[in-house]
């Protein structure tokens, strides 16, 4: 009977070892996004493509920004070995001003924490000709 019982605890011992060598693996097509320059109150909804390359699945447990004016929304469920996934990402478009915001991206991959990127300029269509003409004034003088 200790034979027996030894044997089924070194063949547990040897499953858990075993079941640990599998990770998840985040790859991203990319880890920035440019929106180049956008207008005042355009659409700021950009996507975050990424492969799961590891052999086990990844689970994204939390995705935050470093402003409130960007907001995330990371996959519900698990992402599979080999399969593809998506963040969305929304930027508030209403604020005129230069776009420089990070995403982290917390999951159980090898590497637990990415940086994510966002860059750009929003700029207030109604006030491109005033800077049209202060530019050219500028350059005529």
């Amino acid at each position: 009977m200790k034979q027996l019982i030894t044997i089924l605890f070194i063949g547990l011992i040897s499953l858990s070892v075993n079941a640990q060598d599998k990770v998840a693996k985040i790859k991203f097509e990319s880890e920035t996004i440019d929106y180049g320059t956008i207008d005042k109150g355009s659409n700021g909804v950009r996507v975050f493509k990424f492969t799961n390359t590891g052999d086990a699945p990844l689970i994204i447990s939390k995705v935050s920004s470093s402003c409130g004016c960007t907001i995330p929304k990371k996959p519900k469920d698990p992402i599979l070995p080999g399969k593809t996934g998506e963040i969305e990402v929304k930027y508030d478009t209403n604020r005129v001003n230069p776009i420089r915001k990070t995403i982290t991206v917390i999951s159980n991959a090898e590497t637990p924490t990415v940086a994510l990127k966002i860059k750009g300029l929003v700029v207030d269509p109604s006030k491109k000709n005033v800077l049209e003409k202060k530019d050219k004034s500028i350059v005529q003088q």
